[in-house]
């Protein structure tokens, strides 16, 4: 079992009081509909966003999620080359599957946000630069050509659905951004405060690693605070031993868990605090 989790309703988050979502309206792509990205589709839409979703299988199959998210459905090409910024809400080993040429259109002043992961031992080709220790992200940004920041890697389907706060809550978790376009990282911390969560700069894309997966700032659900002393508290040598271990324990829980347990999970494997 992967670090995912079931999606709750939107109605959970509008119950505890939504966040304003006043700010300039973008047009927004998002490559991949699975529980992140439709996710981040209708959460984007609801705060006033013009969002595009696409997958693989084409404009059909994603059709019923989009309409599910209130969202566009369209191709991949439509949604990397005529937003002004694309989410790649996939796991890093399905970037292979992008068209260089289309990655080659797209517009020079659009930010690309790289949201996925990779776990060793997937199922398709391991990706050797990845393996030999580069960011998951530098990575990525290399295969397509083009700059992108990290974000939106390190919370569950769940925690973004339902653990939205107004700015002014105590405890509202926090997301690290990191990334080496300070304009391009302002606007997506922005837009991570609109959808009702801190933003922390998490330096540049060399140290995305501080936030990929067996890290303890990935799948914690932290405040600002203990975001960033978990982002520098990050050792390379254990992450992938307490990614192992992660892996292991979610691998005894029941189909029935939440995602509170799989952060539970993580917490404890970092020994952060259970609260």
């Amino acid at each position: 079992m992967r670090p995912a989790c079931v999606l709750a309703g939107a109605a959970a988050f509008r119950d505890k009081g939504a966040p304003s979502c006043e700010q300039h309206t973008m047009n927004i792509g998002i490559v991949g509909a699975g529980q992140i990205g439709s996710t981040l589709a209708r959460r984007l839409g609801e705060c006033g966003h013009v969002v595009r979703l696409a997958n693989s299988r084409g404009i059909e199959a994603v059709r019923p999620i989009a309409d599910e998210a209130g969202a566009q459905a369209t191709d991949v090409a439509d949604a990397l080359c005529r937003t002004q910024l694309v989410i790649l809400a996939i796991p890093e080993r399905r970037i292979r599957r992008l068209p260089r040429a289309t990655c080659a259109g797209i517009p020079a002043d659009t930010i690309v946000v790289d949201a996925g992961n990779y776990y060793p031992g997937a199922a398709d080709e391991a990706i050797t630069e990845i393996e030999a220790g580069m960011p998951h992200s530098e990575w990525v940004a290399r295969r397509i050509g083009r700059p992108v920041i990290k974000a939106f890697n390190t919370m569950l389907a769940q925690s973004l659905d339902t653990k939205a706060r107004p700015a002014t809550a105590a405890g509202r978790i926090a997301l690290p951004v990191a990334g080496d376009d300070s304009d391009a990282k302002r606007t997506v911390m922005a837009l991570i405060d609109q959808l009702g969560f801190d933003a922390v700069g998490a330096g540049s894309l060399a140290a995305s690693w501080r936030q990929q997966p067996g890290t303890p700032a990935c799948c914690t659900d932290l405040d600002a605070a203990a975001l960033r002393q978990a982002l520098l508290g990050a050792e390379r040598h254990q992450i992938a031993p307490r990614l192992a271990q992660i892996v292991e324990r979610i691998g005894g829980l029941p189909q029935s868990a939440t995602s509170d347990d799989l952060v539970r999970i993580s917490r404890s494997v970092h020994g952060l605090a259970l609260s």
